[in-house]
């Protein structure tokens, strides 16, 4: 069959086939999206909310899976040892893909031992976990002073986004985190990482905004900063369309706001050099899945903490998630790639990175998303991979 032919088949009927149309439970379509927060934070209010935790208790203490193979997955990991000693650096330089790495694989580990001892702690009450986690917080809040090389935004976007849940849970479940303490973590939080990660990256690839972006807003509620959540809220909103296209954008994708990338040829190369845009498809699918799904989940995780705060940003992204996930879940469930999709190759493997949006739109609204099922039965329960952690234990059925 020729190009033209499946271009043709995948953009008409094929491709409404692979991907339902979008629909909200009738619940949810009668309460109108709210478009900004309320003037006061949520606290505990990063990812993971009270009324989250308390459900989480409910179904450890009853045995219900998954959660209790999610958690016993967790308690196993080495990000949740007692024994672990973290390792501050004043100065973290991470070049690209980590190379050099002075510091990198460290702070990255540490923030997300951070969250395990986190988690655990306000799961079961062991002081033991909420001590450790407090070590390693103040073990880096005493030390670091900044991050350099080509990486250094990206870094304090995978670190910042672990850092600001495990603060977040310490400093309002009674942790005895003392305020001296607080103090000091919350001005390491303002002067190294918020400098990094206010500006955006607009001329990387998506995923390095989606992250900075979703590291932002976690930081903007630890530190009550309406300025910083705005600015997070900003960059959401104009990165998400510019990452996943929607037919309704016209011939061309989106461009990333203040990236300068403007006309087809530029943005063709942009997006890796795939020129035929389908719904649901990304900037970085033909890259490959592994980056894309650090995107796509960032975006989730994003709305996510906003969900808590009461902005309705899983309102506003609802079809380009919803279709996004759909598109690349089905080649990672063993579809065949069309040629006109990456040369008819792609790098397939999300990883554990569609949990948060699969919840929200197909357990929560009640839309279908079959292709995102069938993957979360064959992953899950999902562990932890640089700024995402454990969140099979954290958000099944969140409510």
């Amino acid at each position: 069959m020729g190009r033209t032919t499946l271009r043709t088949l995948i953009t008409g009927a094929a491709l409404a086939a692979l991907l339902l149309p979008v629909a909200t439970a009738p619940a949810q379509a009668a309460k109108p999206p709210a478009t900004a927060a309320p003037a006061a934070f949520q606290h505990p209010g990063v990812l993971v909310g009270a009324q989250q935790l308390a459900f989480i208790k409910g179904k450890l203490d009853a045995g219900a899976e998954p959660w209790s193979s999610a958690f016993a997955a967790l308690r196993a990991s080495g990000y949740a040892s007692l024994d672990r000693q973290p390792k501050p650096r004043a100065t973290v330089e991470c070049g690209s893909s980590s190379h050099p790495n002075n510091g990198c694989s460290d702070e990255r580990d540490d923030s997300m031992a951070a969250y395990a001892d986190a988690l655990q702690w306000a799961l079961t009450g062991d002081q033991r976990y909420a001590d450790k986690a407090i070590a390693v917080m103040d073990a880096w809040s005493g030390v670091i002073q900044e991050h350099t090389n080509t990486n250094a935004q990206l870094q304090t976007g995978w670190a910042g986004n672990n850092w600001a849940r495990a603060a977040e849970l310490i400093r309002h479940t009674g942790a005895g985190w003392s305020a001296d303490s607080v103090d000091r973590f919350a001005t390491m939080l303002r002067t190294v990482y918020v400098p990094e990660l206010t500006p955006g990256s607009p001329r990387k690839n998506g995923n390095w905004e989606l992250i900075e972006t979703d590291a932002l807003m976690g930081i903007a509620v630890f530190l009550d900063d309406r300025g910083l959540f705005d600015r997070a809220t900003e960059l959401w909103r104009h990165r998400l369309p510019a990452y996943v296209y929607l037919s309704s954008d016209g011939d061309l994708p989106v461009a990333p706001a203040g990236s300068g990338i403007q006309g087809r040829s530029a943005l063709v190369k942009y997006w890796n050099g795939q020129s035929t845009f389908a719904d649901g498809l990304a900037q970085e699918t033909c890259r490959d899945f592994g980056h894309t799904g650090w995107g796509l989940e960032a975006a989730a995780q994003t709305a996510e903490t906003a969900r808590l705060q009461g902005l309705d940003l899983w309102g506003e992204g609802r079809e380009r998630l919803v279709k996004a996930l759909e598109f690349h879940t089905a080649y990672d469930n063993g579809a065949d790639a069309p040629d006109w999709l990456c040369d008819g190759s792609v790098n397939t493997g999300l990883g554990p990175a569609v949990q948060l949006a699969y919840d929200e739109y197909h357990l929560r609204e009640g839309i279908a998303m079959p292709q995102t099922e069938q993957y979360v039965a064959a992953h899950s329960p999902f562990g932890a991979n640089y700024f995402i952690g454990w969140e099979t234990l954290t958000h099944t059925d969140a409510p």
